[in-house]
């Protein structure tokens, strides 16, 4: 009997660990595409994912200000590749493209370097609303 109960509680941990790790853990290692829809509220777009303007995106791992900026690039036209929202490569280069556009076309003091931290977000959420 013991052998029974300890045997249907083993069970029961593995199926419930391996129907709960996936959700956990999902897209933090390898990432899906994300689609992308827009809300404007004057002076900013937001794409549905992260409404701060302080997290920087993070290029290890899925994150909603990764997807969030991901999608704003994207409705930008800066091409951030799939919509994964993990900051990699092709992210910080389309970053890195706003940034440049946004100095040269409209006196911003943006660093260029495909960060989207506190002073790119509102540049980013602002030209997007005016874009749409």
């Amino acid at each position: 009997m013991r052998r029974s109960i300890a045997t249907a509680l083993t069970v029961a941990t593995l199926i419930t660990g391996t129907i709960a790790a996936p959700a956990a853990f999902a897209g933090t290692t390898t990432a899906q595409a994300y689609s992308c829809g827009f809300d404007v509220l004057e002076p900013y777009a937001y794409a549905g994912y992260y409404e701060g303007m302080t997290v920087v995106p993070s290029s290890s791992g899925v994150s909603s200000s990764g997807i969030e900026a991901q999608c704003l690039l994207k409705w930008a036209g800066f091409d951030p590749g799939t919509i994964d929202g993990v900051f990699g490569t092709n992210s910080r280069a389309a970053a890195k493209r706003f940034q440049t556009m946004m100095n040269n076309s409209y006196d911003y003091t943006l660093a260029t370097d495909g960060i989207v931290g506190s002073k790119t977000w509102p540049a980013l959420r602002t030209y997007v609303c005016y874009r749409a």
